[in-house]
């Protein structure tokens, strides 16, 4: 898991609690894919995992979440209560490492650059892979397909930011600030070829032949509070 690290990683308080998280989650033979705190309902922490490969299920997340609150509990990043939750990256997941950029070329994505070009810092389209340029890597983006009018209308408050390049362009991969799959029904397809190749002995389809892995987030939540003080 070493020789693959996370190349968008996180600031600030989400950056103090990956610091702890990150090895207690390798020691359990998973990997980190990003840490989000937010103040809706609460303090939330999102400890967001994954396996190397294979499926990830609730039994991982709750051990990972067995092993993460004492370690909380011990550096003490947050003050107070807060609500710990544990989940799978998810279909339209987070791009963090160079492997997520290879694995799925050929879907959509879109993304955030941490810094301006070509006078915008924020892109869609497919991705196209990796390829070497002078010391680093780029990762490359395709032209979106032409949308229908109400297609386009719909989406348009929702991606109005995100502009899908007019020809092929690559951008450099350690610039990304942030980057997720675009939900897609071959997204889905895919999700679920490469699940059951990773799981031959896995099934777990209802009736209409869906997979409820694919339907959402495995997730386990827990709410913490810190322990009295008794000085």
């Amino acid at each position: 898991m070493a020789d693959d690290p996370r190349i968008v990683t996180e600031t600030g308080l989400d950056a103090r609690i990956a610091m702890i998280a990150e090895p207690v989650i390798q020691d359990l033979g998973f990997r980190l894919v990003r840490v989000r705190v937010s103040g809706q309902s609460g303090v939330t922490v999102q400890i967001m995992a994954e396996r190397p490969t294979g499926l990830m299920t609730i039994a991982d997340c709750e051990a990972i979440s067995k092993a993460m609150s004492p370690e909380l509990d011990v550096h003490d990043p947050i003050s107070g209560a807060y609500h710990l939750e544990v989940s799978t990256a998810g279909v339209d997941r987070p791009l963090v490492r160079k492997s997520d950029f290879e694995r799925w070329a050929g879907h959509l994505a879109r993304v955030e650059m941490a810094v301006t070009i070509g006078g915008q810092r924020r892109f869609r389209g497919q991705l196209l892979g990796l390829r070497e340029e002078g010391d680093g890597l780029e990762f490359g983006l395709r032209p979106m397909e032409k949308r229908s009018k109400k297609t386009k209308t719909k989406a348009k408050s929702a991606e109005k930011s995100l502009a899908s390049p007019e020809a092929d362009i690559w951008l450099p991969l350690a610039d990304v600030a942030d980057a997720s799959l675009i939900m897609t029904d071959e997204l889905i397809d895919a999700a679920r070829i490469m699940l059951k190749a990773e799981n031959p002995d896995f099934d777990s389809t209802t009736e209409d032949g869906a997979m409820p892995e694919l339907d959402g987030d495995t997730e386990l939540e827990i709410d913490t509070e810190p322990e009295p003080n008794t000085d």
